[in-house]
């Protein structure tokens, strides 16, 4: 996996109160910097704005959508944490939470975070691993913002790695999690607007996942129950080993791969 930042980007303090964090992100991947006080030059369709310590990813072409950030304050994340259906959610199920274990979680293609944050909501430790800088950074500000809301004790059950997930995994020596979850990029059904903006977004900073067979494979030599892969529900499984099953949804599926019996870390001390 690529971890390239395109030149189509620049980084954007919105207050001199976020100048040095943002400053800090440009000069650290080389990008052109502007301040509060500085207007951003038109030849760049993407900004990385911080304001008020949030951070988000700014469209700036005529007609784009709106920001996209990774909070998980308000929206459709308070939504889900609501009414979401706690353990009865099939991602639940497909890690194995509806069999009396909490599992810890290695969510390896983290994206914007939202199913590693129903895990954590759930009580699961949840490691996230992000090959992008500019998707890390929005999800260490959500981090940041949710630390002392009423959601801060959730995200402190998330810890954040900016990584190329298919390398870290390859460099450990042991299993590194109960369970490795897989969300690899594909073309998504939904058409609503914030979908398409996101996969866009996505598009432009990540690229397509092209190898989706490698980073499973890694998987399968480090988790120490079983890799959960999530996919379109009419999707193609990744090639190599065959899913041991699956749960199959209205609009995707988990493949799920065992490799021990998860009810065993019941009797684990």
């Amino acid at each position: 996996m690529s971890s390239h930042l395109p030149s189509s980007i620049c980084v954007q303090a919105c207050s001199v109160a976020d100048e040095s964090i943002a400053q800090a992100f440009a000069l650290k991947h080389k990008l052109t910097f502007y301040s509060a006080s500085e207007e951003v030059d038109g030849v760049y369709p993407y900004i990385l704005s911080y304001q008020d310590k949030l951070t988000s990813v700014i469209q700036t072409e005529k007609g784009a959508p709106g920001p996209v950030s990774a909070s998980f304050i308000g929206g459709k994340t308070a939504h889900r944490l609501q009414f979401g259906g706690g353990k009865g959610q099939m991602i639940a199920k497909a890690v194995g939470l509806n069999k009396g274990v909490v599992p810890s979680v290695l969510d390896a293609t983290a994206g914007l975070g939202r199913d590693a944050f129903v895990l954590a909501s759930l009580g699961c430790q949840v490691t996230l691993l992000e090959r992008s800088p500019v998707i890390g950074e929005l999800l260490a500000s959500a981090l940041r913002e949710a630390e002392y809301s009423d959601i801060g004790a959730i995200t402190l059950r998330m810890k954040l790695i900016q990584a190329d997930s298919t390398a870290w995994l390859n460099e450990k020596n042991s299993t590194i999690a109960d369970v490795i979850y897989l969300d690899p990029m594909y073309p998504h059904r939904d058409k609503s607007s914030l979908v398409k903006k996101e996969m866009r977004l996505f598009q432009t900073l990540v690229g397509e996942d092209l190898d989706d067979a490698t980073l499973l494979s890694a998987a399968l030599e480090k988790a120490r129950y079983r890799v959960v892969v999530k996919r379109p529900r009419k999707g193609d499984e990744i090639l190599g080993r065959k899913p041991s099953l699956q749960l199959i949804g209205k609009s995707c599926r988990y493949d799920i791969y065992a490799l021990k019996r998860i009810e065993e870390l019941k009797k684990t001390p």
